[in-house]
């Protein structure tokens, strides 16, 4: 690799991948806005860059690839990709990894804070305490929803949505889910495939982790939230579009289920209309992977990515190994995407 191999970080990530993409010799620019940039911005930056390592927070679209002349990798530091527009980057003969399976345990435990939160009503407990209302104990003060022993519904039987189950086994929770396939380790956990609409009329927690795509964007609609219970709980640490929010909020509002538990939104960093205002809620800023130990394995592996590329290996987590693949390497596809 020559050492003047120019690598673009987006926004400041923590270490140690921008320190090991240093050591390894190249030339990175980390851009000193602790935001995303905008698009005219992301347009300049990337302009002369052998490779970028960006957030999902990153519009990657036809007019930043057409900047990014000469740009042969984009490095995202997420385990989605659906801020990249893979087809067209496929197309130019452009790379794209991505960092999964680090965030599975981190965003499992989260999502398990917000069914408990929600559940148990655990912030509008704290709000009680620190505001001074709390006059004393009551048979019928801030009752809330059954965990132990409740029905979990898993929609989209992925890694998260596999280590959720693992944590409902010790709440002794009946597990239902609902997938374009069988899930082998779901099934082992005493988990029933069912069809979506079972699911979302059986459950008393449904707990969202599917990709987001054109298929799965609005999949949980005004139909699908008047078929859930008017007890249950909808929890989302997948992907903020999956969700039609504004026909969330009109079903908080009107009582037709019990509560929602969000770590991600429709428009990120902006909320629906209302949402806010909903006392059913708990509310997250997307911090599904927001340990120390997690963003820094995610800094790793990205960075790790883009090293192997500039070593004129496979990057280790291609999502579009078919570029790597025509363009005549012999490396084989090894899976670990």
């Amino acid at each position: 690799m020559a050492v003047t191999s120019r690598v673009l970080i987006t926004q400041p990530i923590p270490e140690p991948g921008p320190g090991l993409l240093r050591n390894f010799g190249a030339d990175v620019e980390v851009s000193p806005h602790d935001r995303p940039l905008t698009n005219v911005e992301l347009r300049d930056a990337v302009r002369g860059r052998d490779a970028v390592l960006c957030l999902l927070t990153d519009r990657i679209d036809a007019k930043v690839l057409d900047a990014a002349q000469g740009c042969r990798l984009f490095a995202n530091l997420a385990v989605g990709f659906n801020n990249i527009d893979l087809a067209e980057a496929s197309r130019r003969g452009i790379l794209v990894t991505n960092t999964p399976g680090i965030l599975t345990e981190a965003t499992a435990d989260l999502t398990w804070a917000l069914i408990l939160g929600i559940a148990r009503r655990v912030v509008e407990g704290d709000a009680e305490m620190c505001n001074g209302r709390y006059t004393g104990w009551g048979p019928s003060y801030m009752l809330g929803g059954d965990v132990t022993g409740a029905t979990l519904g898993l929609i989209g039987p992925g890694r998260i949505a596999v280590a959720v189950a693992r944590r409902a086994v010790g709440f002794r929770m009946r597990l239902i889910y609902h997938g374009r396939r069988p899930s082998p380790e779901l099934d082992a956990l005493g988990a029933t495939l069912q069809t979506l609409d079972e699911v979302l009329r059986e459950s008393d927690f449904v707990s969202v982790h599917v990709p987001l795509s054109a298929e799965t964007t609005h999949l949980i609609d005004e139909q699908a939230l008047a078929r859930m219970k008017p007890t249950a709980y909808l929890i989302n640490t997948s992907r903020g579009p999956v969700v039609d929010e504004s026909a969330l909020v009109d079903a908080l509002r009107s009582g037709r289920i019990a509560g929602a538990g969000l770590d991600v939104y429709e428009n990120e960093p902006r909320m629906a209309e209302g949402l806010a205002n909903c006392v059913n809620t708990l509310l997250l800023p997307h911090l599904g992977s927001a340990t120390i130990a997690t963003r820094a394995a995610m800094s790793r592996m990205a960075a790790e990515n883009v090293i192997a590329f500039l070593q004129g290996q496979r990057p280790p987590n291609l999502v579009n190994a078919e570029v790597w693949n025509s363009a005549g390497n012999d490396a084989p596809d090894t899976g670990a995407d």
